[in-house]
């Protein structure tokens, strides 16, 4: 039975700003930021899933930030006609000028910040089914991020946590780590052009992620997995703190990509 009765809530709050500059000199500008930060009880993912917390005494451990929210975003798109040919600034006329006009160029930049995540903990000595356990934070304060990418490698300070003893909650919440952000610039180059009276055409060179930067997932963030040596030093991470993987290919993917097209209209 999950314990509800009228207790979850959620909250989201703001600062969102645009930019938008009018189509003027063949440059168009449409642009947003978003600072905010967004609460619940639990991801709206369904009754399946269930608040990690489910006992009336600790349920108050839901509320925290949502595993969707990401603090800072920014999205800018663009639409750019180049300077060259007729009426335009340079190249007005000659062969060359029959080369270089009427090409334009378009694309989207966009970065945000990672999205939060738990640190858990194995469960077996707490014996309380329908609740999670997580971590021991060993000293309070912020957990140093090292930033550190790969397997067995730690994007956050692994020894900051460790396995909560005895029959007790462990002492971190729900999502109280970021992982990593992601960017991501795309762009084209088109151009339209008569082949006759009748015929015409339009030419089009896309690229997606330009810098071919990977889109990375959360850390591992089981401390259970991790195995110290008797000095305390790490063992073997076992992918605790690790990021191993990257995010399914979501409107931008994690490789670079190319798209040439070539169409005709009569």
């Amino acid at each position: 039975m999950l314990m509800w009765d009228g207790l979850a809530s959620g909250n989201y709050h703001a600062l969102q700003v645009a930019l938008n500059r009018q189509f003027s000199r063949g440059l168009f500008l449409k642009g947003a930021y978003t600072w905010s930060k967004a609460i619940n009880w639990t991801d709206d993912d369904g009754w399946t899933g269930a608040p990690p917390w489910n006992w009336q005494p600790v349920m108050h451990r839901n509320r925290a930030e949502a595993g969707y929210n990401r603090a800072h975003m920014f999205t800018m798109g663009y639409v750019y006609e180049l300077p060259f040919g007729p009426g335009k600034s340079w190249v007005t006329g000659g062969p060359l000028s029959w080369i270089l006009r009427d090409w334009q160029t378009n694309g989207a930049f966009v970065a945000y910040t990672g999205t939060p995540f738990t640190i858990s903990a194995a469960g077996t000595e707490l014996n309380s089914p329908g609740n999670a356990q997580t971590a021991d934070l060993v000293v309070p304060g912020k957990v140093n991020v090292l930033g550190e990418i790969g397997a067995n490698k730690a994007w956050f300070d692994p020894l900051a946590f460790r396995q909560p003893t005895g029959v007790r909650f462990g002492s971190t919440g729900r999502n109280t780590l970021y992982g990593p952000g992601l960017w991501d610039l795309s762009m084209s180059l088109f151009r339209a052009f008569s082949v006759t009276e009748r015929l015409k055409g339009e030419f089009k060179a896309e690229c997606f992620n330009i810098s071919n930067t990977p889109k990375f997932s959360n850390p591992g963030a089981n401390v259970a997995s991790m195995v110290l040596n008797q000095d305390g030093t790490v063992r073997t991470l076992n992918n605790f703190a690790s990021i191993t993987s990257t995010l399914p290919n979501l409107a931008a993917p994690s490789e670079r990509q190319f798209r040439f097209g070539l169409r005709f209209i009569f």
